[in-house]
């Protein structure tokens, strides 16, 4: 990864991805909402055609990390980014002859309940309803479609859940709402979480770009064992000095969701403290990573107790750990 091109590059995953590849070197331009000079990153709306597209000239590696990452978005918003968003950076990466386009998708195209425990890439994916796994399952299909009909060559990563200094949905969202106490969790904590640290997933997005072997393949990522919810979480909760996380049966803490969601909507905003939040921390299944530990070599570097170390001198660097 010598010349690359990131799309979302403001934001965790593409600007972890983008410092790394600097310090090795590399040449790295990006895009996203914003401009960043300092960052080489120009402005650009992906859920359109566009000036932007221009940035994937003279680059060899385009990986893709834009996304809506919530469970807020409207079906409108949510396709727009994730699904035609995709194309449109694909037709960037396709017009200046880069070599391999790196999705970035989610394990949730799996569905988030009733998939098999240990559920690998063979196991179909399942829409359910909820805009962003349905807009993830339908970009992967825009990738794969481009893959086939050779336009350019394609991996699509599918990783866990991504935690780690930065991270929105699995560190600043839980380690806020614990420090205010309002968190809980369904399952009575025994839902199981698929950790995945930030810098592992760079590691694999760093070997799936090089890697013929990965070339039209689709590869879950995590740190490769599930733990439970309770576990997981506990150690925000320590962090915090708030002992262990307070825990509901499933459908209690669903009905428990439904108020603050509501709220939200009334309010004309949206809130990650959904129904479809507390479902999917409810899952007793885990992935399979032998196939990213086969084609991409893929050995997590960065164990949950390390990962846990440093994400917790970040958030006191940033003052999230205070009352």
């Amino acid at each position: 990864m010598e010349s690359v091109l990131i799309t979302g590059a403001s934001g965790f995953v593409g600007r972890r991805l983008s410092d790394r590849l600097r310090a090795d070197g590399a040449s790295v331009r990006g895009v996203d909402i914003a401009t960043d000079l300092k960052r080489e990153v120009v402005a650009g709306d992906i859920g359109e055609p566009g000036p932007w597209q221009d940035a994937a000239q003279g680059h060899e590696v385009v990986v893709h990390a834009a996304a809506a990452v919530t469970n807020t978005a409207s079906d409108e918003v949510a396709w727009r980014t994730n699904v035609l968003g995709t194309r449109h950076a694909l037709d960037a990466a396709a017009a200046a002859g880069c070599k391999r386009f790196v999705h970035l998708s989610s394990v949730r195209a799996f569905g988030d309940r009733d998939f098999p425990d240990g559920v690998d890439e063979h196991h179909p994916v399942r829409p359910d309803g909820n805009a962003y796994v349905d807009t993830k399952i339908a970009s992967e299909q825009v990738v794969l479609q481009a893959h086939a009909a050779g336009e350019i060559e394609c991996t699509v990563l599918r990783p866990g859940d991504v935690y780690g200094p930065g991270s929105r949905p699995w560190t600043i969202l839980p380690v806020e709402a614990i420090r205010s106490n309002r968190f809980v969790l369904p399952a009575m904590g025994r839902g199981v979480f698929s950790p995945l640290y930030v810098d592992n997933l760079i590691d694999a997005i760093r070997s799936a770009a090089d890697r013929p072997e990965a070339s039209g393949e689709v590869i879950t990522v995590t740190d490769g064992s599930g733990v439970s919810c309770r576990d997981f979480f506990g150690h925000y909760c320590r962090m915090l000095g708030k002992g262990e996380p307070r825990v509901l049966p499933t459908a209690a803490a669903i009905g428990l969701a439904a108020v603050p969601e509501a709220a939200a909507w009334i309010g004309g905003t949206g809130t990650e403290a959904s129904r479809a939040t507390m479902r999917y921390l409810a899952r007793r299944g885990t992935y399979s990573t032998a196939k990213a530990r086969r084609l991409l070599g893929f050995e997590p570097a960065v164990d949950l107790a390390e990962g846990m170390r440093r994400t917790e001198a970040w958030l006191q660097e940033h003052g999230l750990l205070r009352s």
